[in-house]
Order: C-alpha cells, then structure tokens, then sequence
C-alpha cells in the first residue's frame, strides 16, 4: 500500500480526526488518528495488516514465533498480524496500570516476539509491553505499527517497521498555542490520563 492508499482507507472510516486531543502520551495534538475506525472493517483490518506484514523482512518474518499487542489499541491489528504471519496472537493488558498477561495467555520461554501498536508517538506503551514480554520469558525481536508519530524519534531497541509516518505538532500541555488552548481537550485514547 502507498501512503495515499493508506491515507484513503483513514479517510473512508472517517479515523482522521481534527480537534484538540489529549494523547495518551499526555501530548496535545490538533490531529488524533482513531485507528479502532480504521480497524472495524474486518477487510481494511486484513489490508492493513497484509501491507505491514510485506514491510518487515523476510528473514524476520520466518524467525518470529508470536505476536503481541497491548490492550486496546494493539489488539486488533495484533490480531490480524498473526493471521498475515501465519502466528499465534495474544495480548498483554493493564487492568490495575501495569501490562500483565491474563487470560490464560503464556509466553514459552525463549519465544521470538513481534510487538504490534496501532500507533507510536513516544513509545512508552510499546516499551512498557516490552519489559512484560521479557519478564514472561519471550525474546522481542521486532516492532511494528500502522502509523508512526514520533517523527522517526523513537527508538525502542529493536527494528521497528511502521505502515505510515504521519507526524502532526504536538505539543506540552504548558507549551499550547492560544488557538489550541481555547478549545476543550477530549481524550479518545484508551489510555488513562498521565
């Protein structure tokens, strides 16, 4: 898929947001992607995963073992990465703040990683989630996501892969311009509020 191709299929699902949100990196931006819109389509869900899945190495994609997502927002592309990888996917999830495996989820000791996202701005989920796998026994190899936000910034120690860059301002709550600050904030992140 090329960027425009990408780009159509966020227009179509309407999941190109403008407004002024809260990140859940604690950021405030004047664009927010709702990946979940993207993603409710089980056909675009496939696309997109199909597309990412092309993006990674080949050497990479033969020695992965198991895809992991955290909860919510990784769960679905999570999903349909396994499905393009021919892996099993599970997820990690936060329901005290801290990502935890649940449900009966376990990671064989050893076992090669891929971590999926939906989106990247800062990478903290995607680093959190990581320190989990490794804890559980599982090796992460690789990263991936639909979109990276970081502007190319982030760096979270294994070879990451993104669909899409997309990089709107973003901005420190004590550094919002007077246009943005006169706008109430909404928070359409599955994360709680740093």
């Amino acid at each position: 898929m090329t960027d425009d191709e990408i780009l159509a299929e966020f227009r179509a699902a309407e999941a190109l947001l403008s407004g002024h949100f809260l990140l859940s990196s604690g950021r405030h931006s004047t664009h927010y992607l709702q990946c979940a819109r993207v993603l409710m389509d089980t056909d675009r869900a496939g696309r997109i995963a199909v597309a990412l899945a092309q993006k990674l190495p080949r050497e990479l994609r033969a020695s992965i073992d198991l895809v992991v997502s955290p909860a919510m927002g990784g769960v679905i592309i999570g999903h349909e990465m396994g499905r393009a990888l021919g892996k099993p996917a599970i997820f990690v999830e936060r329901p005290t703040g801290t990502f935890e495996l649940r449900r009966g989820f376990s990671i064989p000791a050893g076992a090669k990683v891929l971590l999926v996202e939906d989106v990247v701005t800062t990478g903290l989920s995607s680093r959190e989630a990581m320190a989990t796998i490794e804890a559980e026994g599982g090796q992460v190899i690789a990263a991936a996501s639909i979109v990276d936000r970081s502007a190319g910034s982030v760096d979270l120690g294994v070879p990451y892969t993104a669909l899409i860059a997309l990089n709107f301002p973003t901005y420190a709550p004590d550094e919002l311009p007077a246009e943005l600050a006169a706008i109430p904030a909404t928070k359409p992140g599955s994360r709680a509020k740093p």
